[in-house]
């Protein structure tokens, strides 16, 4: 991915010190630890400072496809990485309070053995909470072909790399709960067929629009929620201690994911899109139906059964991931509504 515009004095300090070599950035490196340490104390609200979540989407980038003319021995680079647990730290603590507050009323089991169909009835009643407007509503009877292309450039930080977060979790796992996120993960990976990838099907999509299907073409547009939302994946996916919650992120994400589609596709069909556009959203309607079972049962609660005191962090990540797409949706229908973009700037043209 290109090198993104700055945000602030953090992410401006950061790409300074990526444009060296780890072994000749001494100075600067001492001198973003002191600034982010002060910068982050200050914010107050880390999901939305852009400058934040700016420079904690490409400290995370380092560890996927890389930033161009970054040099690759900065991924394990321990002075970097320091910088990075500065803002995990916070991040996850607001990402904590704002699960806590997802989840409000209902009635959370803690410290208890479960049964892999305890665990998914209890993941089953957090997908069925109302938890707001409904951005796939809004899409498949009123949004117009801009907000279409809002929509996708919002979600292609993510699903232009569809499924390599929670692949993270794979070593982490054993019998099965392995077993399962490997079968979800192979469908996500189009089966070995590069051409069936949720991503290909993602980027098709996008060309149908005429959008720029390069991974990070848009980001200098989309704003730090929609950031946040991704970084959510990579704090639990890269961090072994967090292989629970990032289980409970996707059992969520399958969970609520095959009705949305189904909306989403119809949204599309509205405009005249045909199937060459709108197969991702229906390939997702028949997959997430059957990948739903899966992760709640096998994955999620494969590994309460196998590991009891992850539960708790299982629940942390189905009720974040309800958090931080609850702010998003409520981003874009805001902004939507409004007759405002919901991106921080126009829409370049497509390459």
């Amino acid at each position: 991915m290109r090198i993104p515009d700055t945000r602030g004095p953090i992410s401006s300090a950061l790409f300074a010190a990526l444009s060296k070599a780890p072994d000749a950035a001494t100075p600067e490196l001492d001198g973003l630890h002191r600034l982010v340490a002060g910068q982050v104390a200050r914010t107050g609200d880390i999901i939305a400072d852009e400058d934040i979540q700016l420079s904690l989407f490409c400290l995370y980038e380092l560890h996927y496809s890389g930033l161009d003319g970054v040099s690759d021995a900065w991924e394990w680079e321990p002075a970097l990485i320091r910088v990075r647990r500065l803002i995990e730290e916070p991040f996850e603590a607001a990402l904590r309070a704002a699960a806590r507050q997802a989840a409000g009323d209902a009635d959370l089991p803690a410290g208890i053995a479960m049964t892999s169909d305890a665990v998914a009835d209890v993941l089953f009643g957090l997908a069925g909470m109302d938890t707001g407007p409904s951005v796939s509503r809004f899409v498949a009877r009123k949004a117009s072909l801009e907000q279409l292309k809002e929509f996708l450039i919002h979600k292609s930080v993510y699903q232009l790399k569809e499924a390599d977060p929670h692949t993270w979790a794979i070593p982490r796992l054993t019998g099965r709960a392995k077993a399962a996120l490997v079968e979800i993960q192979a469908d996500e990976y189009g089966g070995g067929r590069p051409e069936r990838m949720h991503s290909a099907l993602f980027a098709r999509t996008m060309r149908g629009l005429g959008l720029d299907d390069r991974y990070g073409a848009y980001v200098d547009t989309i704003p730090a929620v929609s950031l946040a939302s991704v970084n959510l994946m990579s704090l639990c996916g890269l961090n072994r201690r967090l292989r629970g919650a990032i289980t409970g992120h996707l059992a969520i994400y399958e969970m609520t994911s095959s009705q949305p589609n189904r909306f989403y596709g119809n949204g599309f069909r509205r405009h005249g899109f045909a199937a060459d556009v709108t197969h991702y959203f229906d390939e997702h309607v028949e997959a997430d139906a059957v990948h739903e079972q899966i992760a709640g049962r096998d994955l999620a609660g494969g590994l309460v059964e196998a590991e009891p005191k992850l539960l708790a962090d299982v629940l942390f990540g189905a009720t974040a991931v309800m958090a931080i797409d609850g702010r998003v949706s409520a981003h874009l229908l805001s902004s939507w509504e409004a007759g405002e973009t919901s991106l921080r700037a126009a829409v370049p043209a497509a390459a």
